[in-house]
């Protein structure tokens, strides 16, 4: 059978390198098939590259090093190759001839100069050596033994390149991910004509509906109602009275769109990902709560894909989770808006003539001016509000 080549994967047409981010296996391991062999990093997602079929792994590419689409960064010789490529045990050494004694002269010359008298080649009779030979060893010039041939370096599977520069810091080379995080952001902030407006939402009712329903949900669905839901479905419900805030520019044009693609921000260790979750105009609540647990779990175990960031016509991002009071997003190009969320705090407001204290959260639309006036982006925020203040709109239409 033939060597394998383990090679890079294309992974979509935009994606063209990556950093060799992780060894999952050592060189000189047996490897099963479809076992994971490495983590490639990619300046959009993170993915795993296995093994075509089972035998033993060698590696070419140390940890750290950037590839290309296509690269070879191992080997796998399959059973019969490795058996093959394997060095033949060696042939039995033939047994020594057997040692003249040595005369009391040669042992003590022997003692003395650290010769061992059978490295020597004897004059005497029958081969035996004597103290003359001894004696012409002892002078003779030493050789040096030839350097033993280098053995290629076998690739060590090395942490990212990290270089201290005092004991007060670490510089570290930023991940494709995280330059190309920080690319869309400038180029957000540079292309659009950005503006944020803000409001806050009265949460009692969402609160108090899953209060109510929160064991029958999670018995019936398997998943908890959460919040994300809601707010998922409250901004189908704004974008649809609000066509204006689902567009894009593309070049000269505006583009409308009719359709409900919604991304949602999920933070991972290794920086923001967007993964989009599709028609959700088409989706039930629970639906929407299922989805949203499977992407999560997706993303913690770096399983995210292309298709599952690819397009999206609005995006919703929560700093509240990490107790931010407020913000302001930054767009999601080549989107025009971007809805965020913060962090539920027991306030005094006033209701009825009277001062009570509610569970209240600040939103934030940041939106692009180009496209979105502000009679616009005010009035879509108001409707996100009404649609979590009264749930039922949600369910009514209204």
């Amino acid at each position: 059978m033939a060597l394998l080549e383990v090679k890079i994967p294309a992974l979509g047409e935009s994606i063209t390198s990556g950093i060799l981010a992780k060894w999952h296996v050592k060189d000189g391991d047996v490897v099963k098939k479809d076992q994971p062999l490495y983590e490639l990093e990619t300046d959009k997602i993170t993915s795993e590259g296995t093994a075509e079929a089972a035998g033993t792994v060698r590696l070419t590419v140390a940890v750290g090093t950037e590839v290309k689409i296509g690269q070879v960064v191992g080997t796998i010789a399959t059973d019969a190759t490795a058996a093959a490529s394997a060095p033949a045990p060696a042939a039995p050494a033939a047994a020594p001839a057997e040692a003249l004694p040595a005369s009391p002269a040669v042992r003590r010359l022997a003692a003395e100069t650290g010769i061992n008298p059978a490295s020597v080649a004897g004059t005497g009779k029958a081969g035996r050596v004597t103290k003359g030979d001894m004696l012409a060893a002892a002078e003779a010039p030493k050789a040096t033994p030839p350097p033993a041939p280098a053995a290629a370096p076998a690739p060590v599977a090395v942490p990212e390149p990290a270089v201290a520069g005092s004991a007060r810091q670490t510089r570290r080379k930023m991940t494709p991910l995280r330059q190309r995080i920080a690319q869309r952001l400038i180029a957000a902030q540079h292309e659009a004509a950005m503006l944020t407006t803000f409001n806050e939402a009265d949460m009692s009712a969402v609160m108090a509906l899953r209060t109510k329903h929160q064991d029958d949900f999670t018995k019936k669905h398997g998943v908890k109602l959460g919040f994300m839901a809601f707010f998922v479905k409250a901004v189908v419900y704004a974008l649809k009275e609000v066509p204006a805030i689902n567009t894009q520019i593309d070049g000269d044009y505006i583009v409308e769109n009719h359709f409900f693609d919604i991304g949602v921000a999920v933070s991972t260790p290794k920086g923001v990902m967007v993964p989009v979750f599709r028609d959700c105009d088409r989706l039930e609540l629970p639906e929407v709560e299922k989805a949203l647990a499977a992407t999560a779990v997706k993303a913690r175990e770096g399983r995210i894909t292309l298709d599952d960031l690819d397009g999206g016509v609005f995006t919703i991002t929560n700093g509240g989770i990490f107790g931010s009071l407020l913000s302001t997003p930054i767009i999601n190009s080549p989107q025009c808006a971007i809805l965020g969320m913060h962090a539920i705090q027991d306030r005094p407001v006033a209701r009825d003539g009277q001062v009570v204290i509610r569970p209240m959260m600040y939103l934030a639309l940041s939106y692009d001016h180009r496209l979105v006036d502000g009679r616009e982006a005010v009035t879509f925020l108001v409707k996100v509000k009404q649609a979590i203040e009264d749930p039922s709109r949600l369910i009514l239409g209204i």
